[in-house]
């Protein structure tokens, strides 16, 4: 019998060891590689020839959504099964966008992990639906494993907007006067930026928002 590869993507050991624990219990599943973060993952991937990795989007160094891309370039005949905290629906519409075959939040991943890897593995998709809303909903705008799709598009008008205002240099208070928000809602647009994007400050905000002519796209406003 052929076991799935598992490859685990999380900066918390005692959370791989569970999870390794989890999926070796199991007959058909074998973990064959363990990374602390994105760019570790990135180097063992090719040697480890994982069938699925799992994925967490906020780890010291950064990952976020852009990881997903990242690891399927290092490894494309990998499926890509993010595992996090976060159960925003937006997150799970731009990571199957990105190219994840499966979106499963961590509070669940007890008795959802064995059944979302073998889904995966097998070319199916698979979104925990408990938390996220329905199936239907999510992938009626992100079609599975479409790759076409960039960083950018994945955000919402309002979030290219905020994006576009932060290269330019406008601080929140600006942005929020600019915009009829309140600071504290700008603020969370900028980290919410920051952790889809997978970026580590403003000069990354900047070099991404330029690359997609977001700035030209502002001047009209």
């Amino acid at each position: 019998m052929n076991q799935i590869g598992v490859l685990l993507v999380d900066d918390h050991t005692l959370l791989r060891s569970g999870l390794k624990l989890l999926i070796e219990s199991q007959p058909d599943i074998k973990v064959v590689g363990e990374a602390g973060t994105l760019q570790q993952a990135i180097e063992v991937a090719p040697s480890a020839r994982p069938d699925v990795i799992t994925l967490d989007l906020s780890m010291p160094g950064g990952s976020g959504i852009t990881g997903v891309r990242r690891l399927l370039d290092a490894s494309p005949a990998a499926k890509v099964l993010v595992l996090t905290m976060h159960d925003d629906p937006a997150y799970v519409r731009s990571a199957i966008a990105m190219g994840a075959a499966g979106y499963l939040v961590k509070s669940t991943a007890d008795s959802e992990l064995i059944s979302a890897i073998r889904t995966v593995a097998k070319g199916g998709v698979f979104i925990d639906v408990h938390s996220t809303g329905s199936l239907q909903s999510v992938l009626s705008t992100a079609k599975p494993g479409e790759r076409g799709a960039t960083p950018i598009e994945s955000l919402s008008v309002r979030e290219r907007e905020v994006l576009a205002e932060v290269a330019k240099g406008y601080t929140s208070q600006q942005i929020a006067d600019r915009a009829g928000l309140s600071v504290k809602t700008v603020d969370s647009y900028r980290a919410r930026l920051m952790q889809k994007l997978g970026l580590k400050d403003r000069a990354d905000l900047m070099r991404i928002a330029v690359s997609a002519g977001l700035l030209n796209e502002s001047e009209g406003r």
